[in-house]
């Protein structure tokens, strides 16, 4: 009997996928020991190979997990013993009428399991395959709410755990960085007077939470200059003025980040009253309880949906225009 940790190293995936293809489709259920821990025999060993084989050919999880489920074990094990390189016999269905996974219609838990594995792979043909897939399920907002976000969170996870390499972490989140650059540029005209400034503060480097907004905020129509990472208070300071900013939008990614953030609110207000400021994000929790609409330190908190926040953004600078007149 293994560990969770010890069937994941041995089926060849993450422990983070194990639990999700447990959660997800039932592909193997543990036992329990006294203390509570997940522990997998072999025949749960067998099954996860074979499900990362069918996977990795290109079944969604949700059809593997099906065919393994209504497999023999024999069959089960025939498969979790196939060669990854060349297994041509695995891509034909235990049924015997074949299966190739489409991506257009898969279940969206499937396409974020497909992404992270073929991150974890350093498979850059399949990352990109697997964006295509997930950016033509929907609308920007809905895709990035409910399949990028969860899928590089899924990501981050595993990264932090050691469970993947920086190699395999940056490289997925470069080529998302890549769709996003070109979404922005596609969304809205550049140049705009008195626009919104969106960025990080000084020290932190995760930008596409802030990226996404910016394109959001764009596609809702409103004028958007995006500041990218690391940008020191003062910058942000010397930007608002000569671009004569309306609002600034502080990304905070982790809890790290907000002492820098909230320097950069600080900064700003005494340098541009009346300027709107808001902070989102994960690290950017509500001080001020009693207030949800700020955190204690004068800037609106977003909420976490994308068109949510920038509506929340958008009424601010309402309630900022009826407030000067």
């Amino acid at each position: 009997m293994y560990r969770i940790k010890q069937a994941a190293a041995r089926a060849g995936v993450s422990v983070e996928l194990l639990r999700a293809w447990e959660r997800r489709y039932g592909v193997v259920h543990p036992d329990r020991t006294a203390s509570g821990y997940r522990v997998y025999d072999d025949v749960a060993i067998d099954r996860l190979r074979a499900m990362r084989h069918l996977v990795d050919d290109g079944w969604s999880p949700s059809a593997a997990a099906t065919s393994i489920l209504e497999s023999d074990d024999d069959r089960v094990r025939e498969l979790a013993l196939a060669d990854v390189p060349g297994r041509g016999a695995v891509a034909a269905s235990p049924a015997g009428g074949g299966f190739q996974a489409d991506a257009t219609t898969a279940p969206a838990d499937d396409l974020v399991d497909r992404f992270v594995v073929s991150a974890t792979a350093l498979d850059a043909s399949a990352v990109e395959a697997d964006l295509d897939a997930i950016f033509a399920r929907g609308s920007f907002e809905s895709v990035m709410d409910g399949l990028m976000f969860p899928a590089l969170q899924l990501l981050g996870a595993a990264w932090a755990a050691g469970r993947i390499d920086v190699a395999a972490e940056h490289a997925a989140t470069h080529a998302v960085l890549r769709r996003l650059g070109s979404a922005f540029q596609a969304a809205g005209r550049p140049n705009e007077e008195a626009p919104i400034l969106v960025g990080l503060p000084a020290g932190s480097r995760h930008e596409i939470g802030a990226l996404a907004f910016a394109i959001a905020a764009r596609r809702a129509g409103l004028p958007v200059l995006y500041l990218g990472a690391d940008l020191p208070a003062s910058d942000w300071v010397e930007a608002a003025a000569t671009r004569r900013a309306a609002a600034a939008v502080v990304g905070v990614v982790t809890r790290a980040d907000r002492p820098a953030a909230d320097h950069v609110v600080d900064v700003l207000h005494h340098a541009r009253p009346g300027i709107l400021i808001a902070l989102g994000g994960a690290g950017a929790e509500i001080v001020d309880p009693a207030d949800p609409g700020t955190d204690g330190t004068g800037a609106i908190h977003l909420p976490p949906r994308l068109g949510d926040a920038v509506e929340a953004v958008r009424a601010g600078l309402e309630r900022g225009r009826r407030a000067a007149t």
